[in-house]
């Protein structure tokens, strides 16, 4: 185990954010990581407590967030090599579970830290920032193309349909395993969310782009602008492939049906996202463009992606930036009927808030218990405003609370309701079973596109499993011929 009196010895230290009115600036990454020495000190302080919580993800009595890891990665085992360190034996260990660490060292919120023994008293341990330091260390003395070569090819084709943390999972797995696999996805770039979803500041493109890189060169193809039902057919996949893994994620957003929807400046926070990031690749993370100079802009959503169109707007230039949620405000510490190791249910406050309430510090940021009830427009069609209501615990209009709000942009971060059922059912797919396995024994689906949307280290372990399931089914062919 590591240092036995470690988290007595050293205060809990996060990898510090830069500070505000410097990083609004640009688009490069949030976080400033710690010294070799200093994170050797924060591994130190886990304590192999014997009941390590942490690294099973678990739903403590019916709540709806996770906590602790849902991947069963082997925390304490790593946390003590990063103490010692040994970063290459810790790279091997983080490395059996998660295809993907530079991905959840960067965007995960954590739960394995929630459900830390030492957070039952005191702050935890830093096992967020501690995976960041073990991957970026393997990816500097270049650990990482050794740990994806196969022992051997099989012979055996598998398609994956979608490139987010799924799909890039099940095809390292599958790549190391010895088939060959072909991703193809139906935008210009891979990653699915991790490209367009996340905003550079918060994942920065080249750290996406590297894995992918990375991973064309150990053997896997992948394919851009490729549509199933439009580019290629259900048909013609499972023809060419032994196997198809659909990892489409859950790219429905969830929609507001109010009158003035259909104005111009009502937009979906993803695609909002997306023209952000897409500005930064043709850019770079320096340029910061003004597009948004003088608007006022509203997000609807209080969520992590809410958040980044928040950071992303103020980066944008916005006159003025305010966030709409429908439900009640959190509390500011955890209740009794919370407890640990729970994921504690409590008010936050993300980067992009922080920003705003720099910026625009005389103004209201937050509007809880509010709802949208219309979009307002100009004789041309463009968005000028929102009408809004408050709201009881039933979620019901309360009458005299009625107000207008100034908008140029609205952006609608509400969450996402599922996979495309569309694609689906090309594939004969109607029943979709806990092991990934469908009605179609050569279909399988993982990820959002199963369960719905949910954290990216599930959409790592699902499509991790889904591609062990393929090898079990494929191998077992080879040895009933």
């Amino acid at each position: 185990m590591a240092d036995p009196f470690g988290f007595l010895k050293h205060a809990r230290k996060e990898n510090p954010y830069r500070k505000v009115d410097e990083r609004i600036k640009d688009w490069r990454e949030l976080q400033i990581p710690l010294s070799v020495e200093e994170r050797q000190e924060q591994a130190s302080r886990c304590m192999n407590c014997g009941i390590p919580f942490c690294h099973t993800g678990t739903f403590y009595g019916g709540k709806r967030a996770v906590s602790g890891c849902p991947n069963d990665n082997l925390i304490p085992e790593w946390n003590d090599l990063v103490y010692q360190g040994r970063f290459k034996a810790a790279f091997e260990r983080l490395a059996r579970t998660n295809p993907l660490p530079e991905m959840t060292g960067r965007v995960c919120p954590a739960p394995c830290e929630k459900a830390c023994t030492e957070s039952l008293n005191g702050s935890g341990v830093t096992i967020h920032d501690n995976e960041r330091f073990i991957i970026d260390a393997a990816f500097e003395n270049g650990w990482v193309k050794e740990s994806g070569q196969p022992a051997q090819r099989t012979g055996f084709k598998v398609a994956i349909v979608g490139s987010g943390p799924a799909g890039l999972s099940a095809a390292w797995r599958l790549n190391q395993l010895g088939h060959e696999v072909t991703v193809f996805e139906r935008s210009d770039r891979f990653g699915g969310l991790l490209m367009y979803g996340i905003p550079n500041m918060k994942l920065d493109k080249e750290i996406v782009q590297r894995r992918i890189d990375l991973m064309a060169e150990l053997g896997i193809h992948f394919v851009a602008n490729t549509e199933i039902g439009r580019d290629i057919t259900a048909e013609e996949l499972q023809r060419d492939f032994d196997r198809v893994i659909i990892a489409a994620g859950a790219s429905v957003p969830r929609d507001l049906k109010v009158p003035g929807r259909e104005l111009n400046g009502v937009k979906f926070a993803v695609d909002y996202l997306t023209e952000a990031t897409k500005d930064v690749l043709k850019h770079g993370k320096e340029a910061t463009s003004r597009k948004l100079e003088g608007k006022h802009v509203i997000v609807i959503g209080g969520g992590d992606t809410g958040n980044d169109c928040i950071g992303s707007a103020i980066r944008q230039g916005a006159a003025s930036v305010k966030q709409l949620e429908i439900t009640p405000q959190l509390p500011l510490e955890r209740q009794s009927d919370n407890p640990w190791p729970e994921y504690p249910m409590i008010n936050r406050v993300g980067y992009g808030q922080e920003e705003a309430l720099t910026v625009f510090e005389k103004e209201q940021l937050t509007y809880y218990s509010t709802s949208t009830t219309g979009f307002i427009g100009a004789e041309r069609g463009q968005l000028i405003g929102i009408e809004t209501v408050k709201v009881d615990q039933k979620f019901q209009p309360i009458p005299g609370t009625e107000q207008v709000m100034k908008a140029d942009l609205v952006l609608l971060a509400m969450g996402f309701l599922g996979a495309e059922n569309i694609l689906l059912e090309s594939f004969g797919v109607k029943e979709v079973y806990d092991d990934s396995t469908t009605n179609n024994e050569r279909v399988l689906v993982a990820g959002d596109a199963k369960r719905g949307p949910s954290l990216v280290i599930w959409g790592i372990r699902e499509g991790r499993l889904a591609a062990e399931k393929v090898d079990q089914a494929l191998r077992a062919l080879t040895y009933q011929a």
